[in-house]
C-alpha cells in the first residue's frame, strides 16, 4: 500500500510537468472505485488550469481555481504520466489530459478515490480529522510524548493511527521502531521522553531514507515515470521474518498486532 513516501514521491514526480497547465479532457473508464466518481468531472475540470499539487497525510491535492481533486492511491493504486493516446489497460481506470500528455490513474484493486471540494480541501471530512505530519517541524520527542500520555495501546498501533500521525504505514512503522530499539508491543503511554525523542527521530529519518530511495516498491506502486522505488532494499525487519538481524545476529519475528502483521528483533527492540 503506498505510504507516506510514495505518495510524496509521485507528488513531487508531477510537480515539474504538471502546474500551470489546463486540462484539456477527462476520461473516466471506471467509476466505481472506493466512493463513486464524481460524474460531473469532465465539467469541473475541462479547461480549468492545474494551479499546484500538494499532499496531506496520504492525499494528493490537486488545486484548480473552481476547486481540488482529490486522490488517494488506496491499497494499490498509482499515477503515471503517458501519452495522451496511450492505450489503456484493464485497471487504468481515468485519465485527466493535458495537450499531449495524460495523468491516469491505475487501480487494480479500485481501493483508492477521487473526490471533488469546491470549498477549502482541508474541511473535506477525510482530510479534516487526520492527524500530525511526521515530516513537520512539529513532529519531535515532546509532541510524541505529550500525545501518548495515558495510552495503553501498543506503540505501533498508536503510530500508524492517521488520527494521530499521517501516513506512517505498517512499513514504516516497523522500520521506525527498530531504529529507536523499542518493541512494537509496548504501551505507547509508558514510552520516557528520551525514548520518545529516540522514536520521533527514528520517525523522521526512516521516511526521509525511504523518500531518497525513491520509496518502497511492493506489489503495484511505481513512480509517475514507470520506475520502480529501492527502499525495500533497505528494510531491517519489514517481510525479514526469520532472517538474520543486521544489527545482532537475531532472527528477526513476525507477529500480529492490531490485525497487521509486524516484523522486530526481539534483542534490538526492548
Amino acid at each position: 500500500m503506498p505510504e507516506l513516501p510514495e505518495v510524496e514521491i509521485t507528488r513531487r514526480g508531477l510537480l515539474p510537468s504538471l502546474p500551470g497547465r489546463r486540462v484539456d479532457d477527462v476520461i473516466a473508464r471506471q467509476r466505481s472505485l472506493r466512493y463513486p466518481l464524481p460524474r460531473n468531472l469532465r465539467r469541473l475540470l475541462a479547461g480549468q488550469t492545474l494551479q499546484g499539487i500538494e499532499r496531506r497525510g496520504k492525499y494528493l491535492l490537486f488545486r484548480f481555481a473552481n476547486g481540488t481533486l482529490i486522490v488517494h492511491l488506496g491499497m494499490s493504486g498509482s499515477l503515471r504520466l503517458v501519452a495522451a493516446n496511450a492505450p489503456a489497460q484493464r485497471h487504468d481506470h481515468l485519465d485527466l489530459v493535458f495537450a499531449r500528455r495524460a495523468l491516469r490513474l491505475r487501480d487494480p484493486r479500485r481501493f483508492g478515490a477521487v473526490l471533488w471540494a469546491a470549498g477549502d480541501a482541508l474541511r473535506h471530512p477525510l482530510i479534516a480529522s487526520l492527524g500530525i505530519e511526521p515530516l513537520s517541524p512539529a513532529f519531535d520527542g515532546a509532541w510524541l510524548h505529550a500525545a501518548t500520555r495515558d495510552r495503553d495501546t501498543a506503540i505501533k498501533t498508536f503510530l500508524m493511527d492517521s488520527r494521530i500521525i499521517v501516513g506512517v504505514g505498517n512499513i514504516y512503522a516497523s522500520e521506525s521502531l527498530f531504529r529507536a530499539g523499542v518493541d512494537p508491543r509496548a504501551p505507547a503511554g509508558r514510552l520516557s521522553l528520551a525514548r520518545c525523542e529516540r522514536l520521533a527521530a527514528a520517525v523522521r529519518d526512516t521516511l526521509e531514507a525511504a523518500l531518497a530511495a525513491g520509496g518502497s516498491s511492493l506489489r503495484d506502486f511505481i513512480h509517475s515515470d514507470g520506475k520502480s522505488g529501492w527502499f525495500q532494499q533497505q528494510h531491517a525487519v519489514y517481510a525479514r521474518a526469520g532472517e538474520p538481524c543486521r544489527a545482532c545476529g537475531a532472527r528477526i519475528r513476525t507477529l500480529r498486532i492490531g490485525q497487521r502483521s509486524t516484523f522486530f528483533c526481539p534483542r534490538c527492540q526492548r
